[in-house]
């Protein structure tokens, strides 16, 4: 045994195979705890020369003195030996001895390893050959066979050749279509032409040495299984080389009609293709054909829509009698989403309408109608001889004023409390939930401080830092504020770590965002040093409302209960309570202030004259252009310079668009909603300096920035240029998210009466034309917006956008429209129409009299002649 690990310790693998050949059973048994150990201790050394050198033959040797199999595939195939591992062929030479059927139970074992383990094929498929065992169609095992018959190394002959030389190539091939994510690896080695993976699948069928009915049915299934584009698009190009025959097509016309209903749009539409051709050789029933369309037509992709459209035009000029069955399915083209779809619908309806029979159907069609503009919805009613019900003046149906929420008291007792905690760890950092929280920690560190620690150590167990003596507080600056105060509670921070020159240096690094980090960070660690040395009873700046908003007369109430407790305020504490009480009510807050002058303390004295000065005012702001982007800098606010601790000052410095914003480290967007509650009737300071992120949001593709759009839009203050400058950012954001995000705060202030359209609109126009937001994200953002009753909101945006877009397409010589022109036209038609709207818009009569009959000119008629149709009427 010592000679054997001897050998293994130097690599010498050809001593180590001749050592194991004169081995028995029980003596290799005997050397395993040696070469365990030895693994383990090149564990840590298995990069390094001595670990390429010493791997191998400790591979070869742990695996021939295992003698249970699933100890054998777990040696085998272990990681530790993933880039320096025995040779396939000597591992499969050194197991040839042992029983055929043990021999098949390690390669079953082995074949079912994660695709990330990476065991060799060559090893599993010697594995098989040796012990003649069924194939083992694990992801594992086919993948490594679709690579290995695909490899360069195997570029003899075609792969046709190559696939008739494996004896199990049905079962493989099967399994194919059975496991999940191989489509991406077998669309890579796909390739292209006669010696395609699909070409030569397709071919083997035509030979017989594939089942072509089993080789169908696997690339149906799997494509109604779906999954991922990428990974389907090989089995359709299977499918399609395969050319289902008509008999073929015949047979499977339901799944053809589940994979045009739910499927892929590229594989959505082949199979649409399929039951077209079926269709107008008179081979589907109309049945068939009504529920296939029914599908079809309620998918949003315009291209299947509108293929859809023309099939029933064309089914119907075939055979009229269709026109019962068929002309009902329409109603979910009048509910498309796209204009011209609607438009395409109603023009079938009205070719056909005097073919139907049934006045069920006219009944069906003429209430479906409802959903379309008063333009289409007149023409359906005309069409189908019906007299249209008079309609109503529009009505805008705006969601409802949000209404402010009261915070929740804070929990009174320690364990309600850790309960609270742990959600607030688990979830992240709600506003509401975190201020009622820090306000209840603060509480009870008053109150009960030992029940406290004692609720809350379990709750914190698994937190990294809660292992150390101490730690210092400074390494909680961030978005770890929540758990800088439980470090407090728990004693685990010093209280002489807690002086204020460590907080000012790790917050100075500049950038936008600074002073909105700055100042929240700064109380969190007064109130964390208060926690060590004198906890107050509660908390002065606990929000009143979800918004941030503190009730004047509670904070009074607060006020009064410190003077008459003499409690020391904590001056960060008192000034964010100063920030976040209401003053918009002037009346109250004159009431509020009487009250708090005759409490006789510094601090009543100070809200007295804060609730009576003249504000919230906003700062000078100026626009400037930055690449494509269009930003904001705001001058200096003079109202947050006197009389707040140094750490709030900075809240109405100037802000500028060419600040330090490289060295930012403000990337959690969980500190987002914080910052918003900083300032509640301040929006427009929280929104420039969030100007930046929203524009990335659009220009650069990032995710997340639009997400506090609204609830600035939900605060209080003046709603100015850079609230109205970030949603017409969030508008054009890349994700949809976003997008939505940035549609209910469009919502959210018009409901509220606080959205200036034509603001709004203006910097629209600019950033399209900058580049900075592309029309076809625009469109979805409007259409959004427009499609819960907001289409005069919508139509007043979009009349102050259009000219800036129109101005390039009413010359002689316009120039290329920017791709999602048209359809912005198109909903700004439909908005016109639902809405009534009247005027004019410049440019857009030039750009309509343009000769052509590209969609462009068509859409920019439209609204032309409804606004012209509006101002005559």
């Amino acid at each position: 045994m010592s000679s054997l690990m001897d050998a293994v310790r130097a690599g010498r693998i050809a001593q180590v195979v001749s050592l194991l050949d004169g081995m028995t059973d029980s003596e290799r048994r005997l050397v395993v705890p040696e070469l365990k150990a030895l693994r383990k201790e090149l564990r840590a050394d298995r990069w390094s020369e001595r670990g390429r050198r010493v791997l191998p033959s400790l591979h070869l040797a742990g695996s021939a003195c295992q003698t249970g199999a699933a100890a054998v595939a777990s040696w085998m195939g272990a990681t530790d030996f993933m880039w320096a591992p025995a040779s396939p062929k000597r591992l499969i030479d050194i197991l040839a001895d042992r029983d055929l059927d043990w021999i098949a139970d390690v390669t079953h074992r082995l074949a079912q390893r994660p695709t990330s383990a990476r065991v060799p094929f060559q090893l599993m498929t010697g594995l098989v050959q040796l012990s003649a065992c069924r194939v083992p169609t694990t992801d594992a095992y086919v993948q490594g066979w679709l690579m290995h018959v695909s490899g360069d190394w195997a570029r003899v002959g075609s792969l046709a050749d190559r696939l008739r030389q494996e004896p199990q190539l049905a079962e493989l091939v099967a399994a194919l279509f059975e496991i999940d994510d191989v489509g991406q690896t077998l669309g890579w080695v796909a390739g292209d032409g006669r010696n395609s993976w699909p070409s030569s699948l397709a071919r083997l069928a035509e030979e017989g040495a594939l089942e072509r009915k089993s080789l169908l049915d696997g690339c149906v299934a799997r494509l109604l299984r779906g999954g991922r584009p990428a990974d389907l698009r090989v089995f359709l190009r299977v499918l399609q080389a395969v050319a289902p025959t008509s008999e073929e097509q015949r047979e499977r016309v339901a799944d053809w009609t589940a994979l045009a209903a739910d499927a892929a749009s590229t594989v959505a539409a082949y199979a649409q293709t399929l039951l077209a051709a079926l269709a107008l050789t008179g081979e589907l029933p109309h049945r068939r054909l009504a529920e296939m369309s029914e599908a079809v037509l309620f998918r949003p992709e315009k291209t299947l829509v509108r293929a859809q459209l023309v099939l029933l035009g064309k089914v119907l000029a075939q055979d009229a009698s269709g026109a019962d069955t068929l002309l009902p399915t329409l109603a979910q083209a009048f509910g498309h989403p796209d204009s011209e779809m609607q438009e395409r619908g109603v023009k079938l309806v009205e070719r056909h309408a005097s073919r139907i029979g049934e006045q069920g159907v006219r009944d069906e069609l003429s209430a479906a109608a409802e959903q379309l503009s008063p333009v289409l919805r007149s023409r359906v009613a005309e069409a189908l001889g019906v007299v249209e019900v008079t309609v109503e003046e529009y009505e805008e149906n705006l969601p409802p004023v949000p209404v402010p929420v009261r915070l929740a008291p804070a929990p009174r007792s320690g364990v309600e409390l850790a309960e609270e905690v742990g959600a607030l760890l688990a979830s992240g950092d709600d506003v509401s939930a975190f201020e009622r929280t820090l306000d209840g920690l603060v509480r009870q560190a008053h109150s009960d401080p030992a029940a406290l620690r004692q609720a809350l150590e379990p709750v914190a167990s698994h937190l990294p830092w809660t292992t150390f003596d101490t730690i210092l507080p400074s390494d909680f600056i961030g978005h770890r504020n929540l758990e800088l105060i439980l470090a407090a509670v728990l004693r685990k921070t010093p209280p002489q770590g807690f002086h204020p020159a460590h907080l000012n240096t790790s917050s100075r690094a500049g950038c936008v965002h600074t002073p909105l980090s700055r100042a929240c960070n700064t109380r969190i660690w007064e109130i964390a040093h208060r926690i060590h040395t004198d906890p107050p009873p509660f908390l002065l700046s606990t929000p009143t409302w979800h918004t941030g908003l503190i009730e004047p007369d509670e904070l009074v109430d607060r006020l009064d209960a410190y003077r008459a407790a003499d409690v020391r305020v904590i001056a960060t504490d008192f000034a964010q309570a100063l920030l976040r009480v209401r003053r918009e009510d002037r009346a109250s807050a004159r009431a509020a202030a009487e009250r708090a002058a005759a409490l006789g303390t510094p601090e009543g004295t100070r809200l007295a004259e804060w609730l009576t000065a003249d504000g919230p005012a906003l700062p000078t702001a100026r626009r400037r252009v930055a690449g494509p982007r269009v930003l904001l800098e705001f001058g200096e606010l003079n109202e947050l310079q006197r009389d707040f601790p140094p750490d709030f000052r900075p809240l109405g410095s100037p802000v500028t668009v060419y600040g330090d914003r490289w060295h930012c480290y403000h990337w959690d967007g969980d500190l987002r909603p914080h910052w918003s509650a900083l300032l509640p009737e301040r929006r427009e300071l929280i929104a420039v300096r969030l100007l930046r992120d929203l524009s990335d949001a659009a220009v650069d593709d990032d995710r997340g920035a639009a997400e506090i759009l609204p609830r600035l839009a939900e605060s209080g203050g003046e709603a100015g240029p850079a609230l109205h400058l970030g949603v017409a950012y969030g508008l054009g954001a890349r994700h949809a998210e976003d997008r939505l995000a940035a549609v209910d705060a469009l919502l959210v202030l018009a409901a509220r009466g606080q959205l200036d359209a034509e603001r709004l609109g203006t910097d629209l126009g600019e950033l399209v034309g900058s580049g900075a937001v592309k029309p076809s994200r625009l469109v979805d953002s409007v259409r959004t917006a427009a499609a819960t009753g907001a289409s005069a909101t919508v139509w007043g945006i979009l009349r102050h956008a259009l000219p800036a877009l129109l101005d390039d397409q009413s010359g002689e010589r316009p120039a290329a429209p920017p791709r999602g022109l048209p359809d912005l036209l198109a909903v700004a038609a439909d908005c016109a129409e639902r809405s009534g709207a009247r005027g004019d818009v410049p440019h857009l009569a030039r750009t309509a009299e343009r000769r052509g009959s590209s969609r462009l000119l068509t859409q920019a008629r439209r609204l032309r002649s409804t606004l012209v149709a509006e101002v005559a009427a």
